[in-house]
């Protein structure tokens, strides 16, 4: 704990934080203050967090720094337990939990600040599913999704420049050496330019070159198309050499599926099948125990040095030259004969690595082929397992892709009319409800005027009329058998109404002079209601101005409340501390002796006493230890020497050991070559 402090304090100290911190006023800070540093440090990681903890909420605070230190991917130590009594510490600021915090965070700050950096582009935004059915939303998705592949890539390629070592320093040496050789260039071309001017006709001559040089050109050019056609014939040639012998393979399939031919296929696959049997497996076989053989002494024989291996190879290359001189001996004494039976040696030899090979090549294609038909055999099962009995072809495959995005299109544009329908019918249905509140409205405004003027009953007769013209017409449409009933009905209906009209036209001509008031008195309505407008347009500025200077008033109450509470909370740290004051000052004058000793001066003043005497006995050990120095150096260096004797006769005890160990291996090997 207290090298971890040490780490903190250190780290503390130097830029960017400069705190000027010791481990006795790091150890005395309050929990507001920790805290405070702590926001300090993850500030510096991200800025975005450097803001001041007594201008927001604890819990404002504490879900900042979590979301934080859960993209920073800090474990806290312990259980799920430990984690609720994590987030607590943090929140009310103790020390167990900042400490190994800020330890953490200080020791790994540059990683830390790349891995924020990185997260305010990577963290992805989770998308409800609901929402990603729109369209347009899942568009803007798979935008966004690309453009952070696209940032991961930069990043990739970014730090793949830095750990290549290219520095601006050598791209600017670079740039400023091709600028030269760009001056250089110009130069040249203005001197001949003048050497060019000199000459007669030189446009002329400057025409014809230029067109020299396109004629050049487009020479090579032709010459390219001419090669990838040539490439291309030649690609086709062999396709269709390809095509034509697996025409003629196939037409001989055809025509020798006879017994005869499978008869001539089972004997050439029981040749092939004995010929693995008998010579490649066995002599494969011996040739792996051989070697397992070697391997085996070689792991059962003691470590070798690099000079060991050294001395090895050296002795190899010489058996091997001599084995050389050997065989140009042999070689030399042969007979006519004997190099006529070496030829066909050769030959057979030639003619035995090239059957070994071609079988394996076919052995390698017939385990290729069973495999390819294993995996189509699995394939079509599970073809069948999921689609049944029946497989689609790919032109069916097609024709259902594209009838399900014709289903696809004609689905969404149903929707599409679905959705104005419902909003059509939402704003025919409200404004049925606008006409039934303001019929109702006018009904009773109705009423009203007639009891005053003592004719009511005229708009329920008036309506009793338009029902029984309703009825009329639809007797006219349902029973036109009954006329003459119906024609004395509206006789006596069209005396009532000639009654009633003689009766209501008074009312009617005071009803339109109350029409014309009406319209006055709405006029006069829609000027007060401008009036009213333009006077509430002015009280809600007005408003708007007081609930600013409100809003700031507020927020400076509660930013003189935190000050209040932070200078509260420094008066009890004064007190405690005057408190701890007087108890050491009447400890320290108190006549008891053992309340004397508890005070903190006495403690002190011990401790200063134990160190002296401590620092007094060091001097001694000190002053005994230059003395014996001289003599004990001597002593040690006598010692180094023996060792480095001693090392030297094993060293070479073991160069012995090892040099008859690998005589010997080499004796055993020759012979087993003789033996081979």
């Amino acid at each position: 704990m207290g090298d971890q402090m040490q780490f903190i304090v250190e780290k503390l100290n130097q830029e960017p934080f400069k705190k000027n911190y010791n481990l006795i006023s790091f150890d005395s800070l309050e929990s507001l203050q920790l805290l405070q540093l702590l926001n300090d440090v993850l500030g510096e990681i991200d800025p975005k967090h450097a803001v001041d903890i007594r201008e927001e909420l604890p819990e404002q605070t504490a879900k900042r720094m979590l979301s934080l230190l859960g993209i920073l991917k800090y474990k806290p130590p312990g259980s799920v337990s430990d984690l609720s009594a994590f987030r607590q510490g943090l929140v009310t600021g103790s020390k167990p939990v900042i400490h190994p915090l800020l330890h953490w965070l200080l020791l790994r700050t540059s990683e830390l600040k790349k891995r924020a950096y990185l997260a305010r582009f990577l963290v992805k935004l989770e998308v409800p599913a609901e929402f990603l059915q729109d369209d347009t939303v899942a568009d803007i998705n798979k935008q966004y999704e690309e453009l952070m592949e696209a940032f991961k890539n930069l990043h990739k390629e970014y730090e793949q420049l830095k750990i290549s070592g290219l520095s601006t320093a050598e791209i600017r040496r670079d740039i400023s050496a091709m600028e030269e050789e760009k001056d250089q260039l110009v130069k040249r071309v203005e001197r001949l330019k003048k050497r060019v001017e000199t000459v007669q006709n030189h446009q002329r001559m400057l025409e014809i070159a230029r067109q020299l040089r396109l004629e050049k050109e487009r020479e090579e050019s032709l010459a390219q198309q001419k090669q990838a056609q040539k490439s291309q014939l030649f690609h086709a040639e062999q396709r269709l050499q390809r095509a034509q012998l697996q025409l003629k393979e196939m037409q001989d399939a055809v025509a020798d599926s006879k017994p005869e031919s499978l008869m001539k296929k089972l004997e050439e696959e029981i040749n092939f099948n004995s010929y693995l049997v008998t010579e490649k497996i066995p002599r494969e076989l011996e040739s792996k125990k051989a070697s397992v053989y070697l391997l085996q002494k070689v792991v059962a024989e003691p470590a070798m040095t690099q000079s060991d291996l050294s001395a090895l190879q050296s002795e190899i290359n010489e058996v091997n030259a001599e084995l050389n001189q050997l065989i140009e001996k042999r070689m030399m004494k042969y007979e006519p004969t004997d190099s006529k039976f070496s030829m066909y040696r050769q030959q057979a030899s030639i003619i035995s690595r090239k059957k070994e090979a071609k079988a394996e090549e076919l052995q390698a294609a017939k385990e290729e082929m069973s495999r390819l038909e294993r995996q189509v055999q699995q394939r079509s099962s599970q073809a069948h397992e999921l689609e049944g009995s029946e497989i689609l072809t790919e032109d069916e495959l097609k024709q259902y892709v594209n009838k399900l995005r014709s289903k696809n299109t004609l689905y969404k544009k149903k929707r599409l009319e679905i959705a104005e329908i419902t909003a059509e019918y939402g704003i025919l249905q409200r404004t049925e409800e606008l006409l039934k509140q303001r019929h109702e409205a006018i009904q009773q405004q109705l009423q009203m005027i007639e009891e005053k003027k003592g004719i009511s009953g005229y708009s329920y007769t008036q309506e009793e009329l338009e029902r029984v013209s309703a009825v009329k017409s639809e007797m006219d449409e349902k029973k036109g058998q009954t006329l003459d009933n119906m024609s004395e009905m509206v006789k006596k209906l069209n005396a009532v109404v000639a009654e009633k009209k003689a009766s209501l036209a008074p009312v009617i001509k005071e009803l339109r002079q109350l029409r014309q008031k009406c319209q006055e008195l709405t006029q006069e309505r829609e000027e007060k209601k401008i009036q009213y407008d333009s006077c509430a347009a002015g009280l809600e500025s007005n408003r708007s101005a007081l609930e600013q200077e409100v809003k700031g008033l507020l927020e400076e109450c509660a930013q003189e409340e935190s000050n209040y509470r932070y200078i509260h909370c420094m008066k009890r740290t004064l007190e405690v501390q005057l408190q701890r004051a007087k108890q050491e000052m009447k400890a320290y004058v108190s006549p008891d002796p053992q309340e004397r000793r508890k005070a903190i001066r006495e403690q002190y003043t011990r401790m200063i006493l134990e160190q002296e005497n401590l620092g007094k006995k060091l001097r001694e050990k000190q002053k005994v230890v230059r003395e014996s120095h001289g003599p004990n150096m001597k002593q040690r260096k006598m010692w180094q020497d023996f060792e480095q004797l001693m090392e030297c006769k094993r060293e070479c005890f073991q160069k012995q050991q090892n040099q008859a160990a690998i005589g010997q291996v080499i004796q055993e090997g020759g012979k087993d070559r003789l033996v081979l």
